[in-house]
């Protein structure tokens, strides 16, 4: 492996968060490293890509002072192009999820539950349930068996569909998403609106497959750069379907029409037959479109 995507996040007091983004600037130039990074006074939120060896020197500084030591660093195989380029910015959130300031992991989030826990639960065979943090387009390529989808495109309309949720009073919850950031602040919300025995996946989806590869994870997890999906290798099932003729599929695509540019699965076939993809008739149909954008 040349090289590697490395996966990040904490929660923790930053008073000056454009300080810190000159600081970390120089530190990614210094290793020629390309990714997305958010930096709020609430944290830090990173996916970065460079070689091993690079990455690996980018870590010793990083985590040498006392504000990032403990942070948990998660890596994957990268391809060399998985950033076009180096993007950090400074925004209110790490994870725009619009909450009120009363809803602060660094306060009250829920209780880490390990990969080792959830597999055990599913092994055993235990009343829980799960309910996938993510939005519903990267819920379609993977997921956890018998997972909710509580059916988000963005963060922010967790309060919009909290209440139907529906799960049984007393009954365990945890809560999961692709690294762990978004569970920090959405399980507390759940907490927040008087949901028990709310739990968290420590690490997120991507330190569950990481130790079982074939688990009960099923597909590939959706990922925030051009690779678009990955997978830690293993015998896996194929959970995606192509939206326009519902065969196996795991390739993305953003939606040609303009206004939608939704991702979303598409089998080579269809691609081949409508050229610039549409994710349903009502994008087909409209007068809006743009040239197809060819995903990897």
């Amino acid at each position: 492996m040349k090289y590697q995507v490395l996966l990040f996040y904490k929660y923790v007091t930053i008073e000056n968060p454009k300080e810190l983004m000159g600081v970390y600037r120089t530190l990614c130039d210094k290793y020629q490293l390309k990714g997305r990074t958010i930096i709020a006074e609430e944290g830090i939120n990173s996916t970065l890509e460079g070689t091993v060896e690079n990455t690996e020197a980018f870590l010793v500084e990083l985590l040498s002072g006392s504000r990032f030591s403990d942070m948990q660093i998660k890596r994957s195989a990268g391809n060399g192009a998985s950033f076009p380029r180096c993007m950090i910015k400074v925004r209110n959130e790490i994870v725009g999820t619009r909450f009120g300031k009363e809803i602060d992991p660094r306060v009250q989030t829920a209780p880490y539950m390990s990969a080792d826990e959830l597999h055990a639960l599913y092994e055993n065979k235990e009343d829980f349930v799960v309910v996938d943090m993510r939005n519903s387009y990267e819920f379609e390529s993977g997921h956890f068996a018998n997972s909710i989808d509580p059916g988000m495109d963005a963060s922010r309309e967790l309060p919009k569909i909290v209440e139907a949720l529906n799960v049984e009073e007393g009954k365990k919850i945890v809560t999961v998403c692709t690294g762990g950031v978004r569970c920090e602040k959405m399980s507390a919300y759940l907490l927040h609106k008087g949901f028990k025995d709310v739990h968290q996946l420590d690490g997120g989806m991507h330190s569950y497959m990481e130790k079982y590869p074939e688990g009960h994870f099923k597909g590939t997890l959706f990922t925030f750069d051009d690779r678009l999906v990955m997978d830690f290798g293993g015998n896996r099932e194929i959970v995606g379907k192509c939206k326009r003729c519902d065969a196996p599929n795991e390739q993305y695509q953003n939606c040609a029409n303009a206004e939608c540019n939704m991702l979303f699965l598409i089998c080579n076939n269809c691609m081949s037959a409508e050229g610039p993809g549409f994710c349903g008739e009502k994008c087909e149909k409209s007068t809006v479109r743009v040239v197809q954008r060819v995903r990897g």
